[in-house]
C-alpha cells in the first residue's frame, strides 16, 4: 500500500508516541514493527503479578514534562515514592551510591577506601570510563563496586567506554560530600523520587496513544529500506513517502535502512540484558527496598527490582537483570535456575516457591558509548539532518538516558521545527 505523510515516525515507543503527541500537525504516520506499541515500555499481567518488560519508572527534572505527565494521567492511578536503594556487598546492605557511603563498610575496608580516595591520582590521563572512576574515586572504591558492577551491567571491558558514558546518571560525590555523608545521610540523586503507574508502565503508553487516531499507527510493519534522496521508506508491503523522517529505532538499524557502510555500522556496539520476572507464594523478607545492586561476579545478576515493595503488594514480585555480550547465546532456563540459587545465596528468598515467571531478552539493552561512537554519531546526525532525517531517543540517539529525556528529545525537535503546540 502507498502512503504519503509529512512526518514518518519509525518506532512506536515512548519517543515516537511523544513526538506524535507534541507536533502541531495531524499529518504523521507511526510505523511499528511489533504487534503492539510501547517498545520496551510494555506491561504484562501473569496471574496476580504486574510486570514490565523491564523496570520503567518515571522521574522528572523538567517541569514541562512533569506537568504533561500529570495532565494526561490520573493521580489516583499513580504511586509516588522516595527511592530506597541498597547494595549487597559482602553479605551486608550498603546504601547507594557506594562511593558516598563507604563509612558503612567494615572498618578496614572503609580505611582502604578513604586512604585511596585521598591519595587518588586525580590528575592522571583519562581515556575511558574505567580511567574516570579510578581517577575520581581511587582504587579501592573502584575495585570493590564501581568496576565489577558496571562490568556486569555493560558486559564489556570498561576501557571500551567513554569517560562520560553515563553522563548525569553516574552518581557523583567529592571528598567533602563523602565525609559529610558520614554524619548526615544524603543519598540524593537524579531519580531520588519516582512515579509508577499502579497497573504498570504501559499505562502511560496507553495515555499517549489515546491522543492518536488508530489509523495513524501501522503495526507489524518493519522498515526494510529508506531511499533518503527520494524521501521514501519501504516495508515488506508498503511504500511511504515523507517530508521528515523521525527515527526512534536503534541507530545501527537506521544506518542499515539507508545502506550505510558496514564499517560505520560496526562502530556502534551494545549489550543484551535478560530480564526475568518472578512471582513467589509469600511476602518479601525485606519490604522496604526498591532496588538492590549486586557487584559480586559470582552472582549472575547485577540488579533486582522489587515490584511488591513499590506497589505495596503482599507477595514477593521481582525483576532480575543479567547482562550479556551482544553475541552471546543465552540459555534462559539455565539462567532462571541459577537466579533462584543466587536469590537464596543473597538471602532475598528462603523457602519461597515460584508461582509465576516470565523472561524477556532486551537486544539492544545498554548502548556502549565510546569516543569513536560519539565522534561518528555527530557526523551521522549532521549528514541525516541534511536529508530531513532525525534520530532521537535512547536508541535512536545512541545514549544513556531516561524516558523523560526521550520525551524531551521529541519536544525539542518539534520546537526546532517551529511546530510545537501541545505544551503552549
Amino acid at each position: 500500500m502507498k502512503y504519503t505523510t509529512k512526518y514518518l515516525i519509525v518506532g512506536g515507543g515512548i519517543t515516537g508516541l511523544s513526538f506524535a503527541n507534541f507536533i502541531e500537525s495531524d499529518d504523521f504516520l507511526i510505523v511499528e514493527k511489533e504487534q503492539k506499541i510501547g517498545g520496551y515500555c510494555r506491561t504484562t499481567k501473569v496471574k496476580d503479578f504486574i510486570w514490565d518488560f523491564a523496570g520503567h519508572f518515571f522521574h522528572f527534572k523538567d517541569q514541562r514534562i512533569k506537568e504533561y505527565f500529570n495532565n494526561i494521567t490520573d493521580e489516583n492511578d499513580i504511586i509516588n515514592q522516595k527511592k530506597i536503594t541498597k547494595i549487597l556487598y559482602n553479605g551486608s546492605l550498603i546504601d547507594f551510591p557506594f562511593q558516598q557511603n563507604i563509612h558503612q563498610l567494615e572498618k578496614s575496608e572503609f580505611i582502604d577506601c578513604l586512604y585511596d580516595l585521598y591519595n587518588r591520582n586525580s590528575g592522571s590521563e583519562i581515556n575511558s570510563f574505567k580511567d574516570m572512576v579510578v581517577s575520581k574515586f581511587g582504587k579501592s572504591i573502584s575495585d570493590k563496586f564501581l568496576i565489577p558492577y558496571n562490568e556486569k551491567l555493560y558486559a564489556c571491558d570498561l576501557n571500551q567506554l567513554d569517560s562520560n558514558a553515563m553522563g548525569r546518571f553516574f552518581p557523583q560525590a567529592d571528598i567533602q560530600k563523602i565525609i559529610m555523608s558520614m554524619k548526615i545521610k544524603d543519598n540524593d540523586s537524579y531519580n531520588s523520587c519516582f512515579s509508577y503507574p499502579k497497573n504498570g508502565a504501559e499505562y502511560f503508553v496507553h495515555k499517549l496513544s489515546n491522543q492518536i487516531e488508530p489509523q495513524k499507527i501501522l503495526l507489524n510493519s518493519e522498515i526494510i529500506k529508506i531511499n533518503s534522496q527520494g524521501k521514501t521508506a519501504y516495508t515488506e508491503n508498503d511504500q511511504i513517502e515523507y517530508e521528515y523522517l523521525i527515527n526512534t529505532s536503534p541507530l545501527p538499524s537506521l544506518l542499515k535502512y539507508i545502506e550505510a557502510d558496514e564499517d560505520l555500522i560496526d562502530t556502534f556496539t551494545w549489550n543484551k540484558v535478560l530480564v526475568i520476572n518472578i512471582g513467589f507464594d509469600k511476602k518479601a523478607l525485606d519490604n522496604t527496598i526498591h532496588w538492590l545492586y549486586i557487584p559480586d561476579k559470582d552472582v549472575n545478576f547485577y540488579r533486582v527490582g522489587f515490584y511488591n515493595n513499590i506497589l505495596k503488594e503482599n507477595k514477593l514480585s521481582i525483576y532480575i537483570e543479567i547482562g550479556f555480550d551482544a553475541k552471546d547465546h543465552i540459555d534462559v532456563e539455565h539462567q532462571i535456575e541459577l537466579t533462584i540459587k543466587n536469590l537464596k545465596k543473597c538471602k532475598i528468598i528462603d523457602d519461597h516457591k515460584v508461582i509465576a515467571k516470565q523472561s524477556i531478552i532486551m537486544d539492544p539493552a545498554y548502548v556502549h558509548i565510546s569516543e569513536s561512537s560519539n565522534s561518528k554519531k555527530d557526523e551521522i546526525k549532521k549528514m541525516l539532518g541534511h536529508m530531513n532525517i532525525y534520530s532521537l531517543g535512547r536508541y535512536g540517539d545512541w545514549k544513556y538516558c531516561s524516558m523523560e529525556d526521550s520525551m524531551l528529545d521529541s519536544y525539542n525537535l518539534c520546537n526546532s521545527l517551529n511546530k510545537i503546540s501541545k505544551f503552549n
